[in-house]
């Protein structure tokens, strides 16, 4: 406790020491007084513009946010029966349609299928450098026919090319 006290009157002194406080206490009262007031009104300014006006700005932000994910919540609740009943009107495909759906649609696409083997109720099949983008679309065309895709395994071949196993089953 002494410590502190010793400190606060080191300090105390070396401030009365030092020339700013020496000039200060030489002012007129007048300029003493004006100047206390200038530092009180800047000293309000940096706390406006540096706490007050970000965290004003921030808290718009985020009602603005919160109001947008309203918006959404509400859109996907008055859509989400819609959704579910989009699922029920699917197509459904016999197996032994299967392999005939897809060398076709292959050749429509202009996909050259490398391999074809019966798996346990789905067909594997091996691909070799196609193009990314018509393999897509013809995965998306397969599955619009009633085709599941149960698994996918795609390698980079080229520029744009892939090296593609997948394995289709009949039905969802």
């Amino acid at each position: 406790m002494k410590a502190l006290a010793l400190w606060k009157e080191q300090t105390l002194a070396q401030l009365r020491q030092s020339p700013l406080i020496q000039r200060w206490q030489h002012l007129p009262s007048r300029e003493r007084l004006a100047l206390s007031v200038l530092a009180g009104f800047l000293a309000l300014t940096l706390l406006y513009v540096m706490v007050w006006q970000p965290l004003v700005k921030r808290l718009d932000r985020a009602r603005e946010y919160y109001q947008s994910q309203q918006v959404l919540y509400t859109y996907i609740q008055e859509n989400a029966s819609k959704v579910r009943g989009a699922g029920a009107a699917k197509v459904t495909l016999e197996p032994e349609q299967l392999q005939g759906l897809v060398t076709a649609t292959a050749q429509q696409r202009g996909l050259p299928l490398e391999r074809l083997d019966n798996d346990s109720g789905g067909l594997l099949i091996s691909m070799a450098k196609v193009p990314f983008e018509p393999l897509l679309l013809w995965l998306s065309d397969l599955q619009s026919k009633g085709v599941r895709l149960s698994d996918v395994n795609l390698d980079r071949a080229d520029t744009g090319k892939v090296d593609a196993r997948i394995t289709l089953q009949a039905g969802q």
